[in-house]
């Protein structure tokens, strides 16, 4: 799709699962054989199994999501990173999520996993700048992807996203653009998001109170019900 633009820009397409260093270090190493470096790190693979945290696989869903969502981004980074050392030049891209300032029912492990980027790159970033490398996290709230068909979200509720803080593909994409032309530390997209953080971090009773009782009990009132 790329190519056929007609940008004259160089494809190189790697399957790869995050899951495994192997994987990993094999798609640096043949990224390097073919352009010689690295200037942009877009770390934005990832996957969600959004339920209550009784009904999640140990295995398959929670140490799963913390394999690819987590050390995947941890493990890519630090094997791109002696690369832009090298350079003294590079920008790493995180793509976060809400669920990484807020912590929301049924996301507790994709949340988890949305923290500890967000902790890990914040961390980074005061690492690696004197290297001249930059370190970007980009919090995009709901968006249009399949994202949902596969994370096993089976709602009662009608508590989604309103349609216009939705997002689509295309919108995180222009913003990564963005990101990479002109690097900042944090961007939380749309911004009506941010005053969701704030609401969280300043008044989390309130925040608590209204997802409880319009999100967590409805949806299991059966079960809270059930003799």
């Amino acid at each position: 799709e790329i190519t056929s633009m007609g940008t004259g820009a160089e494809v190189l397409v790697v399957q790869a699962d995050l899951s495994k260093l192997e994987d990993i270090q094999s798609l640096i190493q043949k990224t390097l054989d073919k352009f010689g470096r690295i200037d942009v790190l877009i770390n934005n693979a990832g996957f969600g199994r959004l339920d209550w945290l009784e009904k999640l696989e140990p295995i398959k869903d929670i140490q799963g999501q913390f394999d690819v969502n987590v050390l995947g981004v941890i493990q890519t980074t630090r094997q791109a990173l002696p690369v832009m050392i090298q350079q003294r030049s590079g920008h790493i891209i995180q793509m976060c999520s809400m669920a990484g300032l807020v912590g929301t029912p049924t996301y507790t492990i994709y949340s988890a996993c949305k923290h500890a980027v967000h902790g890990f790159s914040e961390a980074l970033r005061r690492e690696v700048k004197p290297w001249g490398i930059d370190v970007s996290m980009i919090y995009p709230g709901g968006v249009t992807t399949e994202f949902g068909a596969h994370a096993g979200i089976n709602r009662k509720t009608k508590a989604t996203t309103p349609k216009f803080m939705l997002l689509t593909a295309d919108d995180v994409g222009r913003a990564v653009v963005s990101l990479v032309r002109r690097p900042r530390a944090m961007w939380i997209i749309p911004w009506l998001w941010t005053f969701t953080m704030w609401m969280n971090r300043n008044f989390n009773w309130f925040v608590d109170y209204t997802t409880i009782n319009r999100f967590t009990i409805p949806e299991r009132e059966e079960e809270l019900n059930a003799k």
